[in-house]
């Protein structure tokens, strides 16, 4: 039976989360669980969240999984949100079809998991119809957030939008910050909250405090995708600590 595996990320080139919080999740399981993980990445240019760089760097994604294919990766992760969902309603399922192919071209194939993609089956595994959220984006490409995830069936009854332009700036948030935003949040009526629908803003330690005052599910675009390469490892979607959709429930 496999107990290591290798996770294979395609990141943005001035993404400076993801390669630190999808390890600390993973790292957190292995204090309770048997599987052990290494990490293994391949980076996008981008370094403003605009439209126009997100989609020449979706471009570039394709480079990335042929390179990840070659350390022949168990899962690969495309951590980048918003330069999935600003190419179009339903593209993550276009992108993750693309990039299985890439795999299976250079004789690697694995699972392709998308963070946009993970946001949604993520809210629709634990039954949320109606969440809020909390994004670091100018509100034009939070907005374009808000259509891709209403488009999937589930409606945003409220939103808090950052402004932050700047990818690095970004990633530079203190992660307990969403503890206190979030309080400005409207989630009457809201079935769950997304604490970072970005997976550069980091959060983690902000999702477990923030659940717990509120009594709801609350996520973040990491955590979604962690939960989904759990998926498709065929693992337990477990680790403690980050919420109710690591807690092995679904």
């Amino acid at each position: 039976m496999q107990t290591h595996y290798r996770i294979g990320q395609i990141v943005p080139s001035s993404n400076t989360t993801m390669e630190t919080e999808i390890p600390y999740m993973l790292w957190q399981r292995q204090r309770v669980e048997a599987e052990r993980f290494t990490f293994h990445s391949s980076r996008m240019r981008m370094q403003k969240v605009t439209k126009e760089e997100l989609a020449a760097m979706d471009a570039d994604s394709d480079r990335c999984a042929l390179e990840l294919a070659d350390a022949r990766v168990d899962v690969l992760g495309y951590a980048c949100l918003v330069a999935i969902m600003s190419m179009g309603r339903g593209y993550h399922r276009v992108a993750q079809a693309r990039l299985h192919q890439r795999t299976r071209d250079a004789g690697g194939p694995a699972p392709v998991v998308t963070s946009a993609g993970a946001l949604v089956d993520g809210l629709k595994a634990m039954g949320a119809k109606k969440v809020s959220l909390l994004a670091p984006y100018m509100k034009p490409l939070t907005a374009l957030v808000i259509d891709y995830i209403e488009n999937e069936g589930i409606e945003v009854v409220d939103s808090i939008s950052l402004e932050i332009a700047d990818n690095l700036e970004v990633g530079r948030q203190n992660p307990d910050a969403p503890i206190e935003i979030t309080r400005k949040l409207n989630t009457r009526g809201a079935d769950a909250v997304v604490a970072s629908a970005c997976v550069q803003m980091p959060s983690l330690s902000s999702i477990q405090p923030i659940e717990d005052r509120l009594g709801l599910p609350v996520i973040s675009s990491s955590v979604a995708t962690t939960y989904m390469m759990l998926k498709q490892l065929n693992l337990k979607t477990y680790a403690p600590g980050f919420g109710s959709l690591l807690s092995g429930r679904y």
